[in-house]
């Protein structure tokens, strides 16, 4: 106990010496397509766990409004926390139509879906969180923030979306309660993203990297059941 109580104690100041990111000069084209391709999916993934629901009374308006915000929910409280003028969803009206048409794609085709497309839309679901936390991160990195800011703003682009989502329909947010593993491990890809580039490997493959290892922890998450317990369960 005590060597833990030194060690929470002395936690500030490491975190303190952490290098701050350099700012990322991450391809503008690479950047773009990050974002677009998890906003779409985003989007997709959620209206489609809304459209498959049985007992499920949202009409399109509904599930385009709630698949709108799963797609671009995340990235407007990240640029909302950053300060740094009109969210990107605002400024390139492009990422509001993907989100959209994602989410009509689910209304469309979600009836028609079978355990194999369930297997894939795992994939996807894993696909945008990775790509989620590092567009996150890479947009707190280019406003000049610290390790830990660049952390939490990957995250919170990768859960936010769906927070956002449970909350306009009514539900507390999965990710405060016990479940599959998913805030854990976009902390972790965003991590390996900052971590890796601070070791000199270019920001462009970091950010492959990153998404990578969050993609792979998020299946491997899915294939082996692992998940989180409620706080009361574990005394």
């Amino acid at each position: 106990m005590l060597i833990l109580a030194t060690f929470l104690g002395q936690f500030p100041q490491i975190v303190e010496r952490i290098p701050l990111p350099q700012r990322a000069h991450i391809s503008q084209v690479l950047f773009h397509f990050f974002e677009i391709a998890a906003i779409s999916l985003g989007a997709l993934g959620g209206a489609l766990a809304l459209r498959r629901e049985r007992r499920s009374k949202y009409d399109v308006i509904g599930l385009l409004g709630l698949g709108l915000l799963s797609g671009v929910g995340g990235g407007i409280v990240r640029d909302i926390l950053l300060g740094d003028g009109p969210p990107l969803a605002l400024q390139h009206p492009s990422y509001l139509a993907y989100a959209l048409i994602g989410a009509l794609v689910a209304i469309l085709f979600g009836h028609t879906v079978g355990p194999r497309a369930l297997a894939t839309m795992n994939i996807v679901d894993a696909l945008a969180l990775g790509l989620f936390t590092i567009t996150g991160s890479t947009r707190a990195m280019n406003a000049g923030l610290g390790f830990l800011p660049c952390l939490m703003l990957g995250v919170t682009t990768a859960v936010g979306g769906g927070s956002l989502r449970d909350l306009f329909s009514g539900r507390s947010p999965a990710i405060f309660q016990e479940g599959e593993l998913y805030a854990l491990v976009s902390t972790i890809a965003a991590a390996a993203f900052l971590g890796v580039q601070r070791m000199g490997v270019p920001v462009n493959r970091a950010a492959v990297i990153g998404t990578l290892v969050g993609f792979g922890l998020r299946l491997l998450a899915i294939r082996y059941g692992w998940r989180t317990r409620a706080v009361g369960t574990l005394a």
